[in-house]
């Protein structure tokens, strides 16, 4: 049986977004949680080509109780789930997990299961009819990252994260949950 995971021991306790959170934030967490673009392409524009995409888990597995009900998803379904880190060099940027209903997947003609390296905001941001639905928050514990995840990304403090529910031709879902490490905070 496949992890559900690569990532995460349990499941990160999400947070709507609400009036006054943001300022509650480290400012530079706050411009990379707060972000409308490509996170990708805003590495880019520090790191230059140098941003790389390291797979980490691409598989159709369960997601997590909370992604499924974002979704509109049934409990027990298996969804195309990809975890990957954005890396420049050595220097490990974010971790992303995506989870992609295959209704999506149908209307996206397959281009998001075949991402391979390619970065994801590459081909979403590209969408004329992207439409970004809800952002939640998360601080994510050391202990909550599984060992693989926590050594691979050097994570010794929380992680802040946020978690994006897009709409695809203004219908089908699809859900990102990035995760800031002190390497993309240094930038600010």
């Amino acid at each position: 049986m496949r992890e559900r995971s690569f990532l995460f021991v349990k499941e990160p306790v999400w947070h709507a977004n609400r009036a006054g959170l943001p300022q509650q934030l480290p400012s530079a967490a706050r411009s990379w949680i707060y972000e409308a673009g490509s996170l990708t392409q805003r590495l880019r524009s520090f790191y230059g080509d140098s941003v790389k995409v390291k797979v980490l888990h691409q598989h159709y597995s369960k997601p997590f109780f909370s992604e499924n009900r974002l979704l509109g998803l049934a409990p027990q379904t298996r969804q195309l789930v990809r975890e990957v880190m954005l890396i420049a060099g050595n220097v490990p940027l974010i971790l992303a997990r995506t989870v992609i209903p295959d209704s999506t997947m149908m209307v996206a003609a397959n281009t998001l299961s075949s991402l391979g390296d390619r970065p994801l905001g590459e081909v979403i941001f590209a969408y004329p009819d992207l439409a970004r639905q809800q952002l939640d928050l998360c601080s994510v514990k050391p202990l909550s990252w599984t060992a693989k995840a926590g050594q691979l990304a050097n994570i010794e403090n929380k992680v802040l994260g946020r978690r994006t529910c897009y709409l695809i031709a203004r219908q089908q879902p699809l859900l990102v949950s990035e995760f800031f490490l002190p390497g993309a905070l240094a930038l600010d």
